[in-house]
């Protein structure tokens, strides 16, 4: 495996910037960030406890775009609480979906495929997620990118920080990255936060596999 270099293409050195970062609260994070002055974008999914990453970042700037790949396959509860969060937090906010529509998509493949039907399934996650997002990134051309994955959540995130730099070339900032489910779950509960009590992501399968966003990371 190629090392990813320390001094990323905008110039941060990612060991003395995480260094630095070490047990900063979120809105510290996204402030060093945003300080940067470079392109950025938030991605969020509007599930579960989604809205923290959303207010941390639109509490220092309302500007920042707002990027969601919606599937077009999140449950009921996922969209009332995505609507619930728009009207909240009032975000600059860009949906993108994909070509197909579920149902199209579900009648070619007879379903959401499973891992075990590997190239179905690799297509299903190009189609319904990579595409929209590859769109994403030529429409706003981030060198910053700032999500919500947390260390906690998959084996690949345990082996990133809090600024890592993606293999696209963009860093990564993630403000929420050291934080426990717990801990996130106050964040939502002090800033009285819409959140949804069920989520889907067809392309995960299982618990606790990458969607494919972040694998190029």
């Amino acid at each position: 495996m190629t090392a990813v270099p320390s001094i990323n293409p905008i110039g941060v050195d990612l060991k003395v910037v995480n260094a630095q970062l070490r047990g900063a609260s979120p809105d510290t994070i996204v402030r060093w960030a945003l300080s940067l002055g470079r392109r950025a974008m938030v991605t969020t999914s509007m599930g579960i406890n989604s809205a923290a990453t959303l207010h941390s970042v639109i509490s220092v700037d309302p500007q920042v775009p707002v990027v969601w790949i919606d599937t077009g396959y999140n449950l009921k509860d996922t969209y009332i609480a995505a609507e619930r969060i728009i009207e909240r937090l009032m975000p600059n906010l860009y949906v993108y979906s994909p070509c197909l529509t579920s149902e199209r998509i579900s009648a070619r493949l007879g379903g959401i495929p499973t891992l075990d039907e590997r190239d179905k399934h690799d297509w299903f996650t190009r189609t319904i997620k990579l595409e929209p997002f590859q769109r994403a990134l030529e429409e706003h051309r981030p060198d910053v990118w700032i999500t919500g994955i947390r260390r906690e959540e998959t084996q690949q995130r345990k082996r990133l920080d809090i600024v890592s730099l993606d293999a696209r070339g963009i860093v990564k900032v993630a403000p929420f990255f050291e934080r426990s489910e717990a801990e996130l779950e106050d964040y939502i509960r002090v800033h009285q936060l819409p959140t949804c009590t069920h989520y889907f992501d067809p392309t995960k399968v299982e618990s606790g596999r990458e969607c494919g966003l972040h694998r190029a990371g």
